[in-house]
């Protein structure tokens, strides 16, 4: 199943109701992430009631859109209710490969001009919310959508420019592993990411993973380094 796809207050409506209903993990106060993002969240995972953005870069360098699957992953898999709106190029396969339950996951690629309305709705029933920033948001909309995700306990995901996040992670860096000379298929990243924030998150910090290419994930310690090396970046790699 590649997601539900939602189109229509209607369709929206049916889908928040059932989202609404108690749920294994509804009553945890910080949903899960994979272990190398723990270091970057104040609460080691995604608090309830919280914003955490995602900065979106140079589209071919960024590694944001899959950066954001990661955060969404864990969360998916204990059994949290997902939602994407306004990324019409989403990859259900990729979201699937990465553990994000297809099932689980609402789907709204083009929200038109109620974007604000169809995000607060899915605030109102769904664990955790993701949404492309349109260029014309306002301080206003987005302070009140924030406030929204706080009263109902939901997780909002800004994909883009958001100020006043808890929260804000961004792709710094990014090199890809397995062309050769002139040859060779791209396996795999490593991705340096940074956390800058408010509060707890107020220091800013910065971890390098590795982003696998289309391949199921898991986490593996690299080899410890040598005496006076630097040691390698945990890594995400292929299980299959």
């Amino acid at each position: 199943m590649a997601g539900r796809m939602v189109v229509g207050s209607a369709a929206l409506a049916d889908l928040v109701r059932p989202a609404s209903a108690p749920d294994p993990v509804g009553g945890h106060r910080v949903l899960p992430v994979v272990p190398e993002l723990t270091g970057l969240l104040p609460n080691r995972g995604l608090r309830r009631g919280s914003t955490i953005a995602v900065a979106a870069g140079q589209p071919r360098r960024s590694g944001g859109t899959s950066l954001m699957l990661a955060l969404l992953a864990e969360a998916s898999r204990a059994g949290s209710w997902c939602a994407v709106v306004g990324v019409p190029t989403f990859g259900a396969g990729a979201a699937a490969e990465l553990g994000i339950a297809l099932d689980r996951l609402a789907l709204v690629p083009t929200p038109g001009p109620e974007w604000a309305t169809v995000v607060a709705a899915l605030i109102d029933g769904v664990d955790v919310v993701v949404t492309a920033v349109p260029s014309t948001v306002s301080a206003s909309v987005a302070t009140r959508l924030a406030a929204r995700a706080r009263q109902r306990g939901s997780v909002l995901v800004p994909y883009g420019r958001w100020d006043g996040a808890d929260v804000t992670l961004q792709v710094v860096r990014g090199v890809w592993e397995g062309l050769g000379r002139g040859r060779g298929r791209l396996r795999r990243r490593e991705i340096t990411v940074s956390a800058r924030g408010r509060g707890a998150a107020a220091r800013p910090k910065e971890i390098k993973v590795w982003l696998p290419g289309d391949e199921l994930t898991r986490v593996i310690p690299r080899t410890m380094p040598s005496p006076g090396r630097p040691a390698a970046p945990l890594a995400l790699v292929g299980r299959g």
